[in-house]
């Protein structure tokens, strides 16, 4: 937002309490037409504001670890979600790329791209008068395609799978998912089962699967139509906490689902549930793949939606490095 401030009449025209605005009878018409243009600022403005305010009480260290936050909850009457939401988004997206002309929502669609693409895609919202959704489709089907058209599969048969997919959540997703977007692309159901996974398998194959509580229940869906079958799982204890519906969630669930016979060549078992301290936004512990490594020394082996490349490992995902 480049403007000036555009400064509501002094308070003997109206005023503001927590539930309506008072507009004194003295009031002119261009007064009340000052009135509606701040009121229209602000609307559009005051979760940037509240998020360049917690960025700037972050940097000063006025608040430094999460029982503080309560003193910044109580100044705003804001939940602690809701303040990291306005915060990130306020941290992605410089002052100067921000728009007046388009809505919190529209940028918080663009947060995780590059300044770049940010710009790119605000100038499309205002040029085609995109709502909020019809952005976020969007966006989301240019990265699909991406995903597509720069990761292309390999076209060889692997025996090791290993899989942390983009879940969109939908309905069910938890508040503390509300930004999953920001970080990367997320695929529906229906485009994660229509992915050629099964003719890439082997005969006889294991998949490790990464998946949380709230698609659990789904995330068979693309087991099944992947070509394989559920068999156990480990458990993630990631220490640190996120909030819930119904729990503190400190937990995530690594799937081993098999297609044919595929047991661990080596006669050694690991404790199912392993501890270790989360560090960034869906970055998975590498003990894990070690163990997979060690159980299944040999045969070719793919990471599905992968960061970066892995000796050994063939990678597919629009976000290597």
């Amino acid at each position: 937002m480049t403007a000036e401030l555009i400064l509501i009449p002094d308070t003997h025209i109206c005023k503001f309490t927590k539930n309506g605005l008072m507009i004194s009878e003295i009031a002119t018409k261009e007064e009340w037409l000052k009135v509606g243009e701040g009121l229209r600022f602000i609307e559009g403005a005051v979760q940037f504001w509240i998020g360049d305010w917690a960025r700037f009480g972050e940097k000063r260290g006025f608040y430094t670890d999460s029982s503080v936050y309560d003193e910044i909850e109580k100044a705003t009457g804001y939940e602690r979600k809701t303040l990291c939401n306005f915060k990130n988004i306020s941290e992605q997206i410089e002052s100067s790329r921000r728009r007046e002309d388009l809505s919190f929502g529209h940028h918080a669609e663009v947060a995780p791209l590059s300044p770049e693409k940010q710009k790119e895609y605000l100038d499309r919202a205002v040029e085609e008068k995109l709502s909020v959704r019809e952005l976020r489709e969007e966006i989301r089907k240019d990265k699909i395609k991406i995903l597509q058209d720069q990761g292309d599969l390999p076209q060889k048969k692997y025996r090791i799978f290993y899989a942390d997919p983009p879940w969109s959540y939908g309905n069910s997703m938890p508040s503390y998912f509300t930004e999953q977007a920001n970080y990367y692309p997320l695929m529906q159901l229906g485009e994660l089962e229509r992915l050629p996974i099964k003719e890439l398998a082997e005969e006889n194959a294991v998949l490790f699967l990464w998946v949380t509580s709230p698609i659990l229940k789904e995330s068979f869906q693309v087991i099944d139509a992947w070509g394989f079958e559920y068999k156990t799982s480990f458990v993630w204890d990631k220490v640190k906490h996120n909030m819930g519906h119904y729990n503190s969630v400190r937990h995530e669930f690594l799937l081993v689902c098999v297609r044919g016979s595929c047991t661990p060549e080596v006669n050694k078992l690991f404790d199912s549930v392993v501890v270790e301290e989360r560090t960034e936004h869906s970055v998975k512990p590498k003990i894990f793949r070690e163990i997979i490594d060690f159980l299944y020394p040999h045969g070719n082996r793919i990471e599905l939606f992968a960061r970066e490349k892995v000796n050994g490992w063939d990678a597919f995902g629009n976000q290597l490095s």
